[in-house]
Formats: structure tokens, C-alpha cells, sequence
């Protein structure tokens, strides 16, 4: 596996990620099917901000899926549009239903946590739906601190969700 910042090839295999979010889980907020031009337009924000948005790409016999197939991706954009939020980002991290459980999530956080580092960055967020222990352990593990609980404040697949709050200083 290799980590390296998405292309326009990769968007199809972003996408398939992303879906697959957005049908099965909760972590994407969402029930609308995304689709192509989304991905696109994403990876456009990212790329006219210069910030980066990360993939991690199959490249060998270890790898969970075949070679070249975008096994999950990551990137870290604002946390709030009004200019005293200029210095706090939030982050997204997705692994391919396939490759979970491989380090992949880790490998792509620690790599966002030093590029937000080097941008000038002074705090990362995460905002993660509140049973989802696995994504609160790894970002706990990589020094993410849970501040707040709001509870009851999204819905999916006709249940309230609660939302975690965790804050990692980055400088």
C-alpha cells in the first residue's frame, strides 16, 4: 500500500468508498447517493485551497483488494467558514469495507495530522457519530482528546444520531 495525494483517476474508487458510506453507515450524514461530479468538485476545493486529500492505493500481494484500486482516503478541510475558525480543521478518514482493520485509517491520519501540521494548522477536529468506537480508539490513540457530546443532533435510517467531539492540538 502506498499513500500519495489524489488524482482525477482515483475519483472512481473514491466515490465507491464514499457510497458505500453513505448506503451502509452512519458516518456520513447523508442518504443522498453521491455521485461523480461531487467527487470532482471535492477534490477540486481541496486542490484550489491547497489542501490535499490523500489516497491510499493498492500495490501489492499484502494488499486486501488488487493492485491500483483506491483501498481509502482521507483529508482535512475547514471545520467552519467564518474567518476566526481559519486555523481549525476537521478531518475524514474512509476505508474501502475490504481493507478495514489493515492500518489504513492510522496510516492516513498520521500523514493528514503532519500536513495540517506543516500548512500552519493550530487544531485538528473530528466529529464522529458516537457509536463508532472504532474511529473514536484511533483517533484517541493518535492523541485526540473527546471534548463534547451532542446528542440527538442528526438522524440516518430513521434513528437519532449523536455526535462526538474530538480536538488534537497540532502545533
Amino acid at each position: 500500500m502506498r499513500i500519495r495525494p489524489a488524482e482525477p483517476a482515483d475519483l472512481p474508487g473514491v466515490l465507491a468508498i464514499h457510497t458505500d458510506a453513505v448506503a451502509n453507515g452512519v458516518a456520513i450524514w447523508t442518504e443522498v447517493t453521491p455521485d461523480l461530479a461531487e467527487r470532482e468538485a471535492w477534490l477540486a476545493r481541496h486542490q484550489e485551497a491547497g489542501r490535499v486529500a490523500l489516497v491510499a492505493i493498492a500495490d501489492g500481494p499484502d494488499d486486501a483488494l488488487p493492485e491500483g484500486t483506491v483501498l481509502a482516503y482521507a483529508s482535512y478541510g475547514p471545520y467552519a467558514t467564518k474567518e476566526g475558525y481559519r486555523h481549525t480543521v476537521e478531518n475524514s478518514v474512509y476505508v474501502h469495507p475490504e481493507a478495514q482493520g489493515r492500518g489504513l485509517g492510522k496510516a492516513l491520519l498520521v500523514e493528514l495530522l503532519d500536513r495540517a501540521t506543516a500548512d500552519g494548522h493550530h487544531v485538528m477536529l473530528a466529529l464522529i457519530e458516537a457509536e463508532n468506537t472504532a474511529s473514536i480508539a484511533l483517533h484517541t490513540k493518535l492523541g485526540f482528546e473527546q471534548v463534547g457530546l451532542l446528542p440527538e443532533v442528526g438522524t440516518k435510517f430513521g434513528r437519532w444520531l449523536d455526535l462526538a467531539i474530538l480536538r488534537r492540538p497540532l502545533a
